[in-house]
């Protein structure tokens, strides 16, 4: 498991509960926005995506840079790997539950392989 602070994955999973925040992500996946172009892409405020883009840097999932006046945004994938790994461990957990299903009920059936 990498070696994260449980209040960043904490912060990560409560930036990734909102669609919004997603959407953001996936938008960012594409490459650097200033706000005006976030909001463009968005039916909400400026005002929204200002507090949008707040939590995702608090998570640290997205970054900025100025550029003159502007303020650039851009993707940090790297905290989205505590989310992942506590995802794959009860992933991994029910591979293994319902492969032993799956050998009992073969086993009470008479079969030795998986059909």
């Amino acid at each position: 498991m990498s070696p994260v602070l449980p209040s960043q994955a904490d912060a990560v999973f409560r930036a990734l509960a909102d669609p919004t925040r997603r959407a953001l992500l996936d938008r960012l996946s594409e490459g650097e926005a200033s706000v005006s172009e976030l909001t463009a892409a968005f039916d909400v405020t400026q005002s929204a995506i200002s507090q949008h883009l707040k939590v995702l840097r608090e998570a640290a999932l997205a970054g900025e840079r100025k550029s003159g006046r502007l303020r650039i945004y851009h993707l940090n994938p790297e905290p989205l790997a505590a989310a992942y790994d506590w995802i794959a461990h009860y992933a991994q957990f029910w591979e293994s539950r319902l492969g032993a299903l799956g050998q009992h009920l073969r086993s009470r059936h008479g079969q030795d392989d998986p059909v």
